[in-house]
């Protein structure tokens, strides 16, 4: 029998997003723009929608943060590759910030990688808002078009949001799942230092 806790409507969601990889992923690269953006932004929806669910009914497990936090990584892999595929043009002028961004994002998976022998799942408060916001600017780019304050918005987020996950990275002994903050793990970690006392 299926433990209920790893068949929970939020890991079901995000299951979904991960079975519909894919898909979306043969859109793109055939150059199906409009059923591309539709799946995408159902994709984008349905992550915020996982979390929120888990949270509000405290439905959150470990095996469900992991395979979040796998499914933004494919997310991130749809959505680079349909903008390189379609809106490439309306990029190119800002290449060097956008290569700047895409690697501070690479840099976290590679140090969890290295340090841990996992991917990372933290879910901290700036990246989960940073990713909110990063499909708005999406869903923007592929339906009103490219707004050049709200790239420099979702691009300085971003690598705010690197920042502060590999601040933490090289703090924490182990691989944690949903973690807040860098204030709250230097919080945590002043609290076990006067308890060891």
């Amino acid at each position: 029998m299926i433990n209920k806790q790893i068949l929970n409507l939020p890991n079901l969601i995000t299951l979904y997003r991960l079975l519909i990889f894919p898909l979306i992923l043969y859109f793109a690269i055939t150059g199906k723009e409009t059923p591309y953006a539709i799946f995408l932004v159902i994709n984008l929806i349905s992550d915020a929608l996982d979390g929120f669910i888990a949270r509000r009914l405290k439905m959150e497990t470990e095996l469900g943060a992991k395979l979040d936090s796998f499914a933004d990584n494919l997310n991130y892999v749809l959505v680079f590759t349909g903008i390189y595929i379609f809106k490439l043009e309306d990029l190119l002028p800002y290449k060097v910030s956008l290569i700047i961004f895409i690697a501070s994002l690479l840099l976290t998976v590679v140090i969890s990688l290295i340090k841990f022998g996992k991917f990372p799942s933290f879910h901290l408060y700036i990246t989960k808002i940073g990713g909110y916001v990063q499909g708005a600017f999406f869903i923007c780019l592929f339906t009103i078009g490219f707004m050049e304050w709200f790239y420099y918005l979702i691009i300085v987020w971003g690598i705010a949001g690197a920042i502060e996950h590999i601040a933490i990275q090289f703090i924490l002994p182990e691989m944690k799942s949903n973690v807040k903050g860098l204030y709250w793990v230097l919080k945590e970690r002043k609290t076990n230092r006067k308890q060891s006392i």
